[in-house]
């Protein structure tokens, strides 16, 4: 695309990080001098921020970071006319990797220069945007102890595995949820339901979904693990390549998802944010789509 004007949003926190902050610096240098940089704080809404931008003629706006800033500034963008794009700064970049996107900052930033934009529908659960899953269950529990590692330990990937093995070590009983879609009505007890808006992470493991996801839908995973015992089994199977779906979970496509958790609040988890909330918990697709930039496959330039 040929872009003249390009407001880079990120993390405030990027700027304390001498990584983050060279890596921001190259990827500005190949976006040309119509670039500049706003800074973003997380939990704050950065609708505000956009509106300065379009006002400063943007044609383009870029989230710079993981895949939580991702999330966040993707959430203000749906709907609007500008195209947006992500430079990938995260520690996993599951959204990035997904578009096809280099995980070098200035390579990335060359192939949003030189990428097409396209619309997507993206996942909402309880009116909040997310990109790649959200989920209830073990998989928010997780990330909740990752949180608490990384303090002590950082943000690295070993801290990351550490933090399953803890989760999974003190796991005590599944959840009792009832879920209906497509007015089909089902009751069931699950350590783990995954909505997945992303083939990327999906194909990561073998599982099959990336069909619905194509179709603009959600790929949904029902975990049939309820114990601890049946936990370490599915990551081995995970892990080896070996999982399959009717033994191991069971897989729903759908565009409208609604559950109901036996459970006062529940924590819930969304492309690496969590929150508790009251259930029920109600998945759709947006309506108005996100316009994004993606990079040219071999296909698209022949």
């Amino acid at each position: 695309m040929t872009a003249h004007r390009i407001c880079v949003i990120a993390n405030e926190k990027s700027g304390q990080n001498s990584r983050d902050q060279e890596a921001i610096t190259r990827a500005m240098d190949v976006f040309g001098d119509g670039a500049w940089r706003e800074e973003w704080s997380p939990g704050s809404d950065p609708s505000d921020t956009i509106d300065l931008a379009i006002e400063k003629n943007a044609d383009l706006v870029v989230a710079a970071g993981g895949d939580g800033t991702a999330m966040a500034v993707a959430a203000a963008m749906v709907g609007r006319d500008i195209p947006f794009a992500v430079l990938p700064l995260g520690t996993f970049n599951f959204f990035t990797r997904g578009l096809g996107l280099s995980e070098v900052p200035e390579e990335a930033a060359e192939q949003i220069l030189g990428g097409e934009s396209h619309d997507i529908h993206v996942g909402m659960v309880n009116g909040q945007v997310f990109l790649n899953n959200a989920s209830l269950g073990i998989y928010p529990a997780i990330l909740k102890e990752r949180e608490s590692v990384y303090k002590h330990w950082g943000r690295r990937r070993i801290a990351a595995h550490w933090s399953v093995l803890k989760t999974f070590l003190r796991f005590r009983r599944p959840m009792k949820l009832t879920m209906t879609s497509d007015d089909e009505t089902r009751t069931l007890r699950t350590a783990l339901v995954f909505v997945a808006r992303s083939a990327y992470q999906l194909e990561m493991f073998g599982i099959e979904g990336r069909l619905a996801i194509e179709n603009d839908a959600f790929a949904v995973l029902v975990a049939r693990a309820s114990t601890r015992r049946t936990l370490f089994q599915l990551v081995w199977r995970l892990t080896t390549g070996s999982i399959k779906e009717g033994r191991d979970y069971d897989l729903i496509k759908t565009r409208r998802l609604e559950i109901d958790v036996a459970r006062r609040k529940t924590l819930l988890a969304f492309d690496g944010e969590k929150r508790r909330e009251k259930s029920p918990f109600k998945f759709r697709m947006s309506e108005k789509p996100l316009r994004i930039i993606l990079p040219k496959t071999e296909d698209t330039t022949e």
